[in-house]
């Protein structure tokens, strides 16, 4: 195994793709079971994603997860806005056309109380491929 040192990190090396869950919807404004787009994600701050990393969609009404997405730019701020001013785009790689069919989060080890007041979360592979797996078995 080899351990940086504490000056080579990060430092000229290819950043890892990422594993991520994108809280979609809230309660004052929830996702309709059908009809939704994946065209870009919001923050209210400076999110660490970056474009080519992979996430899983969560309708937080639903407490279920229901699309898988490539991130497609990274982060850009909008200073007009005072609220969900970061944002980057998005594009499905598999998505469930109706919400009804999504999967309860817990099924995939997502628990809903790690996810509160947050916009989006880093998952571990073993997560992110749980969801990806059992979203594509809805998904045909």
């Amino acid at each position: 195994m080899h351990r940086l040192r504490p000056g080579d990190r990060g430092r000229d090396r290819a950043r890892l793709s990422q594993r991520w869950l994108l809280v979609r919807g809230r309660g004052e404004r929830p996702l309709p079971a059908t009809g939704y787009t994946l065209e870009r994600h919001s923050s209210t701050r400076r999110p660490t994603i970056a474009e080519g990393d992979l996430a899983i969609c969560y309708a937080s009404v639903w407490q279920a997860v229901f699309a898988v997405v490539e991130v497609t730019s990274d982060p850009e701020e909008d200073p007009s806005r005072d609220r969900w001013r970061w944002s980057f785009g998005i594009r499905p790689l598999l998505a469930l056309d109706d919400l009804d069919r999504s999967i309860p989060a817990e099924e995939v080890g997502i628990f809903p109380s790690s996810i509160w007041r947050h916009s989006y979360i880093r998952l571990s592979d073993e997560q992110f491929d749980a969801a990806r797996a059992a979203i594509g078995q809805r998904a045909f």
